[in-house]
């Protein structure tokens, strides 16, 4: 069954936002070593033990919670995504050295 493995939280000033994750729950934050198609990244690393890891993401222009969701193929995943009415707002590119992302919406 796929499973959420990531989440973002959208933020328009990234060094403030980096600064409160660390203080507040001690969460290991790293700029990303290069912009992505979006902008720029940082990592937020949890720490050991259950739960997932994420990421600061620059703020679009529309409120946003993103989570992603590990699944078996990406392009499946958007033919359902789109036989169900939903739809891709970016489509499938590749992150490197981890794989394929599609965002879309229900």
């Amino acid at each position: 069954m796929p499973r959420v493995i990531h989440f973002e939280v959208a933020a328009k000033d990234m060094e403030r936002a980096a600064g409160f994750y660390r203080r507040v729950f001690g969460w290991t934050v790293d700029r990303f070593p290069a912009p992505t198609a979006f902008g720029e990244y940082w990592s937020l690393l949890t720490g050991e033990g259950p739960g997932i890891d994420g990421a600061l993401a620059p703020m679009m222009d529309r409120p946003q919670t993103i989570n992603t969701i590990d699944v078996e193929s990406v392009d499946d995943t958007i033919a359902q995504v789109l036989s169900e009415g939903g739809k891709v707002v970016y489509p499938k590119m590749t992150i490197p050295s981890i794989g394929f992302l599609a965002y879309c919406e229900a």
